[in-house]
């Protein structure tokens, strides 16, 4: 049974996605944070149960991004609803986020027919980073330190993504980041 809970978990958030954007358009910032934050936790969740339990797949790989696509999305838009004059003092940080997100995302879709779900140690850190931006956002506050840390650490996961796109001629999920693949290579190539 407990095979099933990563994935299960990716599609809880999966399906948070549209009641957020009901709730946000509804203006009900309250319940909006109480199905925001535990979608926020349950990415951390899902990933660490996967990892501890040795239960990754393809198809949990590709529903997390999914899942964490549909979810940032909907927080960028829960922003843009709920906190408007965080999002118009620092749309300068939102543009370069989604800009080079979606500069991966394209690349990837291009490169391999479907998003890249590397999770890479960096991009892991990145999402964490912007969960707790998010959360923190909703229950505490803006906190402009982490949006600047969560964004830079972002960005340069997005970059990351994009030399391991030049780098993988073939798709895989779960690399763990550039200085992996390069060790990788030079092994191969030493035998």
């Amino acid at each position: 049974m407990l095979r099933y809970v990563p994935n299960a978990l990716s599609i809880a958030r999966i399906l948070a996605a549209p009641l957020l954007i009901v709730l946000a358009v509804e203006g009900c910032e309250t319940a909006y944070t109480w199905v925001l934050v535990p979608a926020l936790l349950s990415d951390i969740a899902d990933g660490l149960i996967a990892r501890a339990f040795h239960l990754q797949s393809r198809l949990g790989a590709l529903l997390d991004s999914i899942a964490d696509t549909l979810l940032l999305l909907t927080s960028f838009y829960g922003a843009w609803v709920f906190h408007p004059e965080v999002v118009r003092q620092h749309w300068m940080a939102a543009v370069v986020l989604i800009g080079t997100w979606l500069l991966e995302c394209v690349a990837a879709l291009a490169r391999y027919g479907r998003l890249s779900s590397f999770h890479t140690y960096l991009s892991k850190v990145a999402g964490y980073l912007l969960g707790i931006f998010i959360g923190v956002l909703f229950v505490f506050g803006f906190q402009p330190w982490l949006l600047y840390l969560a964004v830079g650490a972002s960005v340069l996961g997005n970059i990351e993504e994009l030399v391991l796109l030049a780098l993988l001629p073939e798709w895989r999920s779960d690399v763990r980041g550039i200085a992996w693949v390069l060790r990788e290579r030079r092994e191969g190539t030493a035998r």
